[in-house]
C-alpha cells in the first residue's frame, strides 16, 4: 500500500470519527431543544412527535450537509476521513440521505452494519454499499 494514495478507513477509525462527532452533535442537539423549549415557554413535551421529527431533521441536516459539501462531518476531519462516491467526488444529496438512513439501521441492529466493513473486502458498511459510497483515510499533506 502507498502512504500517499487515501485508503479504505477502517472500523477503529470509523470509531474514532464518531465518538468525535457526538460533541458537536450533542451541542446541536441542546441548542435545538432549548430553542424548543424558549418557543413553548417552558412546556416543552419532549415525548412529542414534532419535537422527535425536529431532533431528526437536525441530525440529518449535520451528516447530510457534511458529506455533501467535502465530504466530512467535524469527527471525520479530525481523523482525515472523508466519503466519497464512485467519482472520488463527495456523494449526492440522495447517496447522502440514503447513508444516513441505512447506518441509523445499521445502529439499530446493534451496529451490525457497521461491523460488516471487518468482512468487506473494501472496508464497506451496509451504509456504504447501500449509498454506493466508500469512506477513506486521506494521507498527511
Amino acid at each position: 500500500m502507498n502512504p500517499a494514495t487515501p485508503q479504505p478507513a477502517h472500523l477503529g477509525w470509523r470509531i474514532a470519527a464518531m465518538l468525535y462527532d457526538l460533541f458537536p452533535v450533542l451541542a446541536l442537539l441542546l441548542a435545538t431543544g432549548a430553542g424548543a423549549m424558549a418557543l413553548t415557554l417552558g412546556q416543552l413535551d419532549y415525548h412529542s412527535w414534532w419535537y422527535r421529527l425536529l431532533l431528526l431533521f437536525v441530525l440529518v441536516a449535520y451528516y447530510v450537509v457534511s458529506w455533501r459539501f467535502g465530504g466530512q462531518t467535524i469527527g471525520m476531519r479530525a481523523w482525515r476521513l472523508q466519503v466519497v462516491d464512485n467519482t472520488q467526488r463527495p456523494p449526492g444529496w440522495s447517496a447522502c440521505l440514503l447513508r444516513f438512513f441505512v447506518a441509523l439501521l445499521s445502529l439499530a441492529v446493534g451496529g451490525l452494519g457497521f461491523f460488516w466493513c471487518l468482512f468487506e473486502r473494501d472496508r464497506r458498511g451496509w451504509h456504504d454499499l447501500a449509498s454506493g459510497t466508500r469512506m477513506l483515510r486521506m494521507p498527511k499533506r
